[in-house]
């Protein structure tokens, strides 16, 4: 059970404020906030205490103590932010003329009524958190605490060169053999090969290898995932722009891929199929020409690969190569068997046993003993905790054990970090830069007053799950950097569980299975499922903190009006041209990321000169002939994402604690539209 620290470590610093900010308050709730700040100090150091603990090592009573403390954090940052937001309304942009009259007018009369909610306000808090503290004593919550892992983040540039796979020159070959078996001038017909065997067994990887391998011998290739619930007019519009067509009209895009396929010699891989049908209208839409052309499929489900036709059956690792793969990943060794520390050797054997084979399991295990330096006992601590895990069997639900093992053995705030990146949809290449910024924005990232090393520090938590192999790193195009991640299905699977579980992230195609009694904190929309839209109507939103949505479906989002202490508004892919109002951004006054990737909009609101805490601004990939004048209003504005006019890729520009590095006169360039010349912005 995730059992992190909620709001803490954002609304402590809130309530110092309230204590210095000229908000007036009487006496006795500056008395009762500062009998809060204490008592919540408090509780959040029992929290991390007990936060370190597995799941199965922690009672019912620290279970549900912890989760109520947490709700309970929420709750009271909520009312402080409503409290702020209501006093940041009053007291805007200054007016001039009869405009200034008016707002005057108006902060005379709602001031009275603010301070008055506030201290009712937090004399209900006070009182909830005395219960919660009293229960504590009442019940003895003591949670066992078990050590955290400490990365060490040397390790990583150690991990970076070695992204081969162990074992896999064997598999490569045969899988070779059999597409290319035959004269591949010859009049033959699509050779389709479907890789099977459950999550982490290197599927991906193997067919990324023979596709690396073979690609240069076809006139066009492509590489795309499908998941689970695919969106298929993306799908076949990646599948095109990979196979070499960068116009893509996107009236009937199955209709345009067999046209420009034609008479082409191609390669295609598509990873990850779930669903037969998905798999049938995939191969409609890929000709068979006679050209010997070749197809490539991955799924976990031996009937899909059966019916795809041509199922080849992924093999486990040997123990040679679990060896090599494990000593690798710890020592740095090239290609031994031979354990570097002959104390070692077998436990690591042990371990092995557990592992049977699976190269997640195995990278995994390893970045963990890597942590633990080279004690023969931890490294038995680690076999003893695992349990039963693989051996003997090759059980989905076995190896979710080793990944919970690993997941527990992350410290609180890593664990958030990574439960978060449920938000993204699966097989997501997620840019490194734009997750931390969001990390930043929900306050899941704190280094004290030194703010301007949020990011660097935002980071080294990247840099941290990367070396644990809870994510996957992605290099830029020359192999030197990391420039986003991926989540592996079996980590997203585990991080899936606990989200919903702890009701961190709210999926809507889950929430129909939510407690009534439950809040929404954050929302996630990534596909469009019947019956959604009338409940996302009566879904009650004052409390969401985070809305992300990959959809092109407006209009299950809720109107921004519902939203009042939203932080992060990401819509990625959705289609706001027509209908969806954005003029009510400016109320959103605790917003600190703004995402409108690719949402086709052609204007921003000037409200947008409102959002004082806003962090990060993306309008990349969207027609946008100029940018308000009041942009450099936001002066906590450090990231602005738009797209070069030249170059039509997209540009990151960066800024200092304030947007220093924008000022009027100066011209930034945006991305052309389709049908448009290029334009430049001058602010």
């Amino acid at each position: 059970m995730e059992v992190a620290t909620g709001a803490l470590p954002s609304l402590l610093p809130k309530l110092a404020d309230l204590l210095i900010s000229e908000y007036s308050l009487q006496k006795e709730v500056k008395g009762s906030i500062k009998f809060l700040q204490t008592e919540l100090e408090s509780m959040k150091a029992a929290i991390e205490e007990i936060s370190v603990a597995p799941d199965d090592k922690l009672n019912k009573v620290d279970k549900i103590w912890a989760r109520e403390v947490r709700e309970l954090s929420y709750d009271i940052e909520d009312k402080i932010d409503t409290f702020v937001v209501r006093c940041k309304d009053s007291k805007l942009a200054e007016q001039h003329g009869i405009k200034k009259i008016i707002s005057r007018s108006h902060n005379w009369l709602t001031q009275p009524k603010i301070r008055p909610k506030i201290s009712t306000d937090i004399r209900e808090i006070k009182r909830r958190v005395e219960e919660v503290s009293k229960r504590r004593d009442r019940y003895k919550v003591n949670g066992e605490v078990a050590k955290p892992v400490m990365v060490d983040l040397r390790l990583l540039a150690r991990y970076e060169k070695m992204t081969e796979l162990v074992g896999i020159n064997e598999a490569r070959d045969e899988l070779i053999k059999l597409m290319m078996e035959g004269n591949g001038m010859s009049k033959q017909h699509e050779k389709i090969l479907s890789i099977v065997g459950f999550g982490g067994l290197g599927k991906t990887t193997l067919a990324n290898v023979v596709y690396q391998n073979l690609r240069a011998q076809f006139d066009c290739s492509a590489f795309v995932s499908v998941s689970q619930t695919p969106d298929m007019d993306k799908l076949f519009k990646n599948l095109l722009y990979q196979l070499g067509k960068r116009n893509i009209a996107g009236f009937n895009v199955i209709n345009e891929l067999r046209e420009f396929l034609g008479e082409k010699r191609y390669l295609v891989v598509i990873d990850d199929i779930w669903d037969i049908s998905v798999w049938k209208t995939i191969r409609y839409a890929l000709p068979d020409n006679n050209r010997g052309c070749k197809i490539i499929t991955t799924t976990r489900i031996l009937k899909v690969a059966e019916e795809v036709g041509g199922a080849y059956k992924m093999k486990p690792l040997c123990l040679h190569n679990s060896r090599i793969l494990l000593y690798r990943r710890i020592f740095g060794n090239k290609d031994e068997e031979k354990c570097p520390n002959e104390e070692l050797a077998e436990v690591s054997d042990r371990i092995l046993t557990k592992c049977a084979g699976v190269p997640l399991a195995i990278i995994t295990i390893a970045s963990l003993l890597a942590s633990k330096g080279t004690n023969k006992l931890d490294w038995y601590e680690v076999y003893n905790s695992i349990g039963r895990g693989m051996e003997n069997s090759l059980d989905v639900e076995n190896m979710r054990n080793i990944l919970l093992f690993s997941y527990y053995n992350l410290p609180s705030h890593l664990r958030t970090c990574l439960l978060y990146l449920y938000v993204f949809p699966e097989d997501y290449e997620i840019e490194k830069k734009r997750l931390i910024w969001m990390w930043i924005s929900e306050g899941f990232i704190h280094c004290g007053k030194q703010e301007q090393n949020v990011f660097e520090v935002g980071e080294s938590l990247f840099n941290e799950l990367v070396n644990t192999s809870m994510i996957q790193a992605v290099y830029d195009r020359n192999g030197m950097k990391i420039h986003s991640c991926r989540v592996h299905d079996m980590v997203l699977d585990l991080i899936h569980s606990i989200a919903s579980e702890e009701n961190f992230i709210i999926m809507l195609n889950d929430v129909g299975h939510r407690s009534p009694s439950q809040k929404v904190r954050r929302l996630c929309l990534q596909n469009y499922k019947e019956g959604h839209g009338t409940f996302g109507a009566t879904m009650k939103m004052h409390q969401v903190r985070s809305v992300v949505v990959f959809s092109s479906v407006v209009n299950l989002i809720p109107a921004l009006s519902r939203f009042e202490v939203v932080r992060v508004l990401h819509l990625e892919n959705c289609d706001l041209s027509h209908g969806y109002n954005l003029k009510y951004i400016g109320k959103l006054v605790h917003m600190r990321c703004l995402g409108l990737r690719s949402t086709d909009i052609v204007q921003l609101p000037e409200e947008i000169g409102n959002l004082q805490f806003l962090k990060v601004l993306d309008i990349s990939n969207s027609c946008i002939p100029a940018l308000p004048s009041n942009i450099v209003q936001p002066r906590q504005l450090k990231c602005l994402y738009i797209n070069d006019a030249n170059s039509n890729e997209e540009s990151l520009w960066s800024f200092g604690t304030a947007m220093k590095g924008i000022s009027r006169g100066l011209t930034y360039p945006l991305k052309s539209c389709q049908g448009h010349t290029s334009v430049r912005v001058t602010i």
